[in-house]
């Protein structure tokens, strides 16, 4: 293997002697293909999520600070089932609906994963990508992470808060797992601003953990994710401590709830085009 592959083995998840690199691709020594995938350019190496492996005598509200950037990209892929064919979709739909001329934002962009979908599939000369974060922390993972993909257009990144942010020109819009952090009366608001910042044809996407109404399905489905993080490695401890620094965090909506407030922004076009267990991702087009 080259030198500046850094790759994790997850035995559990992988068959022998395979490897997961940052954007969950599956490694086989053994395939004649290797020395291909192997030559391409990999973002930065993977830090492994470790920040609840140990007891905390008390935990504290989970915040997208220096240690979460450090190892964000092994805890959302290892929390959120489906997260790899999440941004796959995002770049699917943008090379569809973004124009030239026009504007790509990516608000809570974290890492910038959503924001270099785009940039690997749309091909439309020339636009711009704008990624706002409010946390200089994951600003600064982002730009790393980001550098390590040549194109054309650079993202231009923004240390705002994406509810005083201003939006115009907009032929898509990226919401990837951020309202639910937001607060919830003002979700509303920033739909209603985006389909206003949207040009005609333009699509706004949203991708979320969902809650239910029926106790009985929520029971199943978090029963269901929390097999899922075991099954990505995380202890029993972790699973409980990462859930106590979230749960006053992270204040997640019925699809009923995000389906009613896209219709009030004005967006009648509307679909859930992934679902696995309870996390989705919408799209709706202005």
């Amino acid at each position: 293997m080259t030198k500046n592959l850094k790759i994790r083995f997850i035995p559990i998840l992988l068959k022998k002697n395979a490897a997961l690199t940052q954007d969950g691709l599956v490694l086989d020594p053994n395939n004649s293909k290797i020395k291909q995938i192997l030559s391409l350019k990999m973002p930065m190496s993977l830090q492994i999520d470790t920040l609840f492996a140990d007891r905390q005598p008390q935990v504290a509200d989970f915040e997208f600070n220096d240690q979460v950037a450090d190892v964000f990209a092994d805890m959302i892929q290892r929390s959120v089932p489906g997260y790899q064919t999440i941004l796959q979709g995002i770049g699917d739909i943008a090379k569809r609906v973004v124009t030239a001329h026009s504007r790509v934002y990516d608000l809570g962009c974290s890492l910038g994963a959503a924001s270099l979908s785009v940039q690997r599939q749309v091909t439309v000369s020339p636009y711009q990508i704008i990624a706002i974060d409010n946390s200089t922390a994951m600003l600064q993972q982002a730009r790393c992470h980001l550098n390590r993909f040549k194109s054309s257009f650079d993202v231009e990144l923004r240390h705002e808060d994406i509810i005083e942010s201003t939006l115009n020109e907009a032929s898509l819009v990226i919401l990837n797992f951020t309202l639910q952090f937001l607060k919830p009366e003002a979700r509303a608001t920033l739909i209603q601003k985006i389909y206003h910042s949207l040009q005609p044809g333009g699509a706004l996407i949203i991708s979320e953990k969902l809650c239910f109404e029926s106790p009985q399905i929520q029971s199943l489905l978090d029963d269901m994710h929390i097999d899922f993080k075991r099954a990505q490695g995380y202890s029993e401890l972790e699973i409980s401590q990462k859930r106590q620094a979230i749960e006053h965090v992270m204040r997640p909506d019925t699809l009923a709830t995000h389906q009613q407030r896209l219709q009030a922004a004005g967006f009648t076009q509307q679909h859930t085009w992934f679902q696995c267990m309870n996390f989705i991702s919408l799209v709706a087009i202005k």
